[in-house]
């Protein structure tokens, strides 16, 4: 495939390419779009073909053989792991007789963080990425190309080669320069502080916490924290999307871009939170428990989570999808986008209608959710 002088190439493993060559396409300091957390999800088979996220990474080439763009693709099978739900579009396809999978999702599997997803500098460069997912899918009969969890610049590339926008909205909490935990505090109405404090000591009680990253990150805590993964992931949705191994790798390649909390009593491990360390952001991804305490959650999700922000200098916490009991607890409502484009006409209108609708109602959500964060008005 080709577009003017660029060379597009599809790329059945990121193992295909150096790790530098791909780092030097994205963002600086955004671990989920690195090389080495994309090649763990691979060499481990998690994101591989067997469970329906077959790589088809977009490498983009100039006539010097150049790398000059990339982008995370996948083949699917299903719509499980990506936190954009099209459900009732493969539903609809199906009722036609029409095969709605495989279809292209341009993402990081399991993790809906907001990022790039056209790894380029340029809009010319982007939108030739994305010019070659949609060669790619129709070279390949597919049912369309779906790009999750984008930030703007990347939705106006897309939007101006036909992709139709779609809107969601998440909570992050963000730091405006707070010295401490109780600086932050300090800009809360009365009755919320009160009641953050008040589920901070319930938490806490009896309880140590640790947190652990680098070289203080043993195989030990990741053996008790893959044990309470599993234990929610298995409550939660039945099969985890992760193995042991994918945090075995990450460990070994990624331990100083990793934050994980564990909560101890008696010396006993009883709940892990796993955090990734960004540029500007700290990521929380994963929790789990073994003991059932209330208010723990709370604690190692998103208390532990601000304190670390403030004490890392990061601008802001993003504490995974949706959640509006984080509303109460300092986090802000978000807008987070995604573009699809159908190759099939009717279904494309259909759903160009539908998602015209749907941004309406989450943009008005959002004004709804912003009236009530728990900061002092006025």
């Amino acid at each position: 495939m080709s577009e003017d002088h660029y060379i597009a190439r599809v790329l059945s493993r990121i193992s295909e390419v150096e790790a530098a060559d791909w780092d030097r396409l994205g963002p600086a300091g955004h671990p989920f779009l690195s090389w080495r957390f994309l090649h763990a999800l691979e060499e481990t088979g998690c994101a591989v073909e067997e469970t329906g996220w077959a790589p088809r990474h977009i490498w983009l080439t100039d006539d010097q053989d150049q790398p000059i763009g990339a982008a995370p693709l996948y083949a699917k099978a299903h719509s499980r792991g990506e936190y954009v739900f099209d459900h009732g579009w493969a539903d609809a396809l199906h009722r036609a007789g029409i095969d709605y999978y495989p279809k292209l999702q341009c993402a990081v599997p399991f993790t809906p963080v907001n990022g790039p997803r056209l790894l380029a500098d340029g809009s010319e460069v982007k939108k030739a990425l994305a010019t070659a997912m949609l060669q790619a899918c129709r070279d390949w009969n597919y049912s369309g190309v779906h790009l999750t969890f984008l930030n703007d610049v990347d939705q106006q590339a897309l939007s101006d080669l036909g992709f139709l926008a779609r809107e969601d909205r998440q909570f992050h909490f963000f730091n405006r320069d707070y010295k401490n935990f109780e600086d932050f505090l300090s800009t809360l109405s009365s009755r919320k502080r009160k009641n953050i404090i008040k589920e901070r000591r319930a938490a806490q009680t009896g309880i140590r916490i640790e947190r652990l990253t680098g070289a203080d990150l043993k195989s030990d805590h990741w053996d008790v924290f893959y044990a309470c993964y599993m234990d929610t992931g298995a409550r939660k949705w039945g099969a985890p999307y992760l193995n042991r191994t994918f945090f075995e790798a990450i460990h070994q390649s990624m331990a100083d871009d990793i934050l994980l909390v564990m909560a101890f009593e008696d010396d006993t491990p009883i709940a892990a939170a796993l955090n990734f360390i960004g540029g500007e952001a700290l990521y929380g991804r994963n929790w789990g428990c073994l003991v059932d305490k209330r208010f723990l959650h709370f604690e190692l999700c998103y208390y532990q989570a601000i304190e670390a922000g403030i004490e890392l200098g990061l601008k802001r916490v993003e504490a995974g999808a949706q959640g509006e009991h984080k509303l109460a607890r300092g986090y802000e409502p978000v807008t987070t986008r995604s573009a699809h484009f159908l190759t099939h006409p009717g279904l494309h209108d259909a759903i160009k209608d539908y998602l015209t609708r749907e941004r309406r109602a989450v943009e008005h959500e959002i004004q709804i959710l912003g009236r009530h964060t728990p900061f002092k008005k006025g």
